[in-house]
């Protein structure tokens, strides 16, 4: 096979899955005017001989920081969605981003490009979803219990994730598998609420509502209408990330759907949907995840509220939280 038609079946296979493959920076990210500071940590698990790499976006605040922890999709790196670490930081909140071993980017460079869609059906097996709970209670774990421990409020956690790596914050926000009539289930007691960036449905299970519903914590969920993933054994449609947020069991949940854009607009690339959309996503994005945290940790819902009117032009559809009325502005 010529070199050309390497990059030809990679460009393609890349395209086809839609999942998170960026320009990825080996740099350490740069502060925004001061308010924040980036720390890469290089975490092992010894329990399970496991590295887990992080990446920690960390305001510079007196009180401390409320914190998002970040599950990256199929093939990305804590290096990833820098442009959601950046923004939370810069307004207070920390910003974790985990990299998981098994299913990161180098999926993308694990040798013969025929073999690409094979790695990355591997990758999203049963094994690595369990693999990537286990990451974010052990990034938790270490945040909380060490240097930082002074600099982050252990009472105001949020579990955020986009693809797979949402299914990963769901699990942690409290969907319950079952297996041999048991629950299996990856709860993390600290987190209180999520926020889900194209969250695939939960593939071959026969009870996913019971999944799901096992969720209790609030949750926020953001897709759009082209979002499409094309991974052997794990296709699905747009329609599935919203039978997901009808499933999921929160009292107070909201959805976001964005017209056109497709899976990957969500990670740093920024072709999808053209140069000039896909920024406009992003900033709408990000805003909305910020707003979220407030209205869940400070129960401020100011800028809830006033989001969807801000970028109507963007929007499909968009629901509110049932009782968002009955929640305090401060």
């Amino acid at each position: 096979m010529t070199d050309l038609s390497r990059r030809r079946l990679l460009a393609g296979a890349t395209a086809a899955v839609g999942l998170s493959m960026f320009a990825l920076g080996t740099g350490r990210a740069r502060a925004q005017d001061g308010a924040f500071t980036v720390r890469e940590l290089d975490w092992e698990d010894a329990a399970r001989q496991r590295p887990v790499p992080a990446l920690l976006y960390l305001p510079r605040a007196e009180a401390p920081a409320p914190l998002v922890v970040f599950s990256h999709g199929l093939g990305g790196s804590r290096h990833g969605y820098s442009y959601l670490g950046r923004h939370f930081a810069a307004a207070g909140v920390a910003c974790l981003h985990l990299q998981h071993v098994g299913s990161d980017r180098r999926v993308w460079s694990g040798g013969n490009p025929l073999e690409l869609l094979g790695r990355l059906r591997d990758a999203a097996q049963e094994a690595e979803a369990i693999a990537r709970a286990q990451d974010l209670r052990f990034g938790l774990d270490r945040l909380l219990d060490g240097e930082f421990d002074a600099l982050v409020d252990p009472s105001r956690i949020v579990a955020a994730g986009h693809s797979f790596g949402a299914n990963t914050a769901l699990l942690a926000a409290g969907a319950r598998l079952q297996r041999h009539g048991r629950a299996v289930d990856f709860r993390d007691e600290r987190v209180r609420a999520a926020i889900l960036l194209s969250a695939p449905p939960f593939h071959g299970e026969p009870e996913p509502a019971r999944i799901a519903g096992a969720v209790q914590v609030p949750t926020l969920h953001v897709t759009n209408t082209e979002d499409t993933i094309r991974v052997p054994g794990y296709y699905s449609r747009a329609e599935d990330r919203v039978a997901l947020f009808e499933i999921t069991g929160s009292a107070r949940k909201a959805l976001a759907v964005f017209e056109g854009g497709g899976h990957s607009i969500f990670t740093d690339r920024r072709g999808p949907g053209g140069p000039v959309f896909n920024a406009r996503v992003k900033e709408a994005t990000k805003e909305l995840a910020l707003a979220f945290v407030r209205s869940e940790l400070d129960g401020d819902v100011s800028a809830l509220q006033a989001w969807p009117q801000r970028h109507t032009e963007l929007l499909a559809r968009f629901v509110a939280p049932a009782s968002i009325a009955g929640f305090r502005t401060s």
